[in-house]
């Protein structure tokens, strides 16, 4: 067993004990399990996988970082949500707003300011809730 921590900025994280975890890194899938190699890498935007005692659970991740040490992964993560919790309707309205945002700003010529990298990891958030709900 390993001791999975997952920290996000909202504080609905959790702790937990389980067998394994596998997580979409920035280079690949990683997994995580007892005696995993210590590890700091940061995170992609995808699914993770949780197994506790032979069922798996599923989630997703947005961006962040994993690291694993002495048998605890730490998942700090922009944010997480499971993927039976994801409202579709909810994730299409967002990623068409975002669409919205990222035409007016290139009509206007602002393609490299915060706010749009801000309004285009909005559009990723919502697309990989959109692909991966349940």
């Amino acid at each position: 067993m390993i001791d999975l921590r997952l920290v996000t900025p909202h504080g609905d994280g959790f702790e937990r004990q389980v067998d394994k975890v596998i997580v979409r890194g920035a280079l690949g899938d990683l997994m995580f399990m007892k005696n995993t190699a210590p590890i700091v890498t940061p995170l992609g935007y995808g699914l993770m996988y949780v197994y506790e005692e032979g069922k798996r659970s599923v989630g997703l991740v947005h961006g962040g970082y994993a690291s694993m040490k002495d048998n605890v992964v730490t998942i700090a993560t922009d944010a997480f949500e499971w993927t039976y919790d994801i409202d579709v309707t909810r994730a299409q309205k967002a990623k068409e707003r975002a669409e919205a945002r990222l035409q007016e700003a290139r009509a206007a010529g602002e393609e490299h300011t915060r706010s749009i990298e801000e309004t285009k990891m909005d559009l990723l958030r919502a697309i990989n809730r959109i692909k991966h709900a349940e």
